[in-house]
């Protein structure tokens, strides 16, 4: 029988306690689940890719089938090259369905051997996405309830920095 192995994919920018969630189950369900931070060096992240990396093999520490990777370009292409059955996505509320629908279905035209799976959300993480965590943090709000306590500290310590150079630039 074949190792199976899925794809999560994520800007993770930073990792929350929703994806952290989804990175569990997904690694209840799979052989291997390669987490992939998407780099889009066209754009700046508010933490750098290779530091969301950092963070998510932190909070993945104790999964042993999970590994984390940057990656550009397409999702599946990624996903085939990698030797992936599935692409797993979370669903926090149904607003979120029309976009992965639609994903998912360009995804099975590119690369039909390769399955979407739709994670259901649990409810006390249906508000909880990295841009409300940044927003949170660039007002000054307590935001440490939203991203897995064992990437706090660095997380903290990056907003620092980049408070530093906002009031030194």
């Amino acid at each position: 029988m074949s190792e199976r192995v899925c794809v999560y994919p994520g800007s993770f920018d930073p990792p929350t306690v929703g994806h952290l969630d989804m990175i569990r189950r997904a690694s209840a369900m799979y052989d291997r689940v390669i987490v992939t931070v998407g780099h889009n060096p066209d754009k700046a992240g508010w933490l750098p890719a290779a530091l969301r990396c950092e963070l998510l093999r932190t909070c993945a520490a104790g999964l042993g089938n999970v590994e984390v990777e940057i990656y550009q370009g397409l999702t599946v292409a990624f996903a085939r090259d990698r030797g992936a059955c599935a692409i797993v996505r979370g669903l926090r509320s149904a607003a979120d369905f029309d976009l992965e629908w639609t994903l998912a279905q360009i995804n099975r035209g590119i690369c039909p051997e390769i399955e979407t799976v739709l994670l259901m959300g649990l409810p006390e993480h249906a508000h909880v996405s990295s841009s409300a965590v940044r927003q949170m943090a660039a007002f000054g709000a307590d935001w440490h309830g939203y991203v897995p306590a064992e990437i706090v500290v660095q997380v903290e310590e990056h907003l620092k920095h980049k408070l530093n150079e906002k009031t030194e630039g």
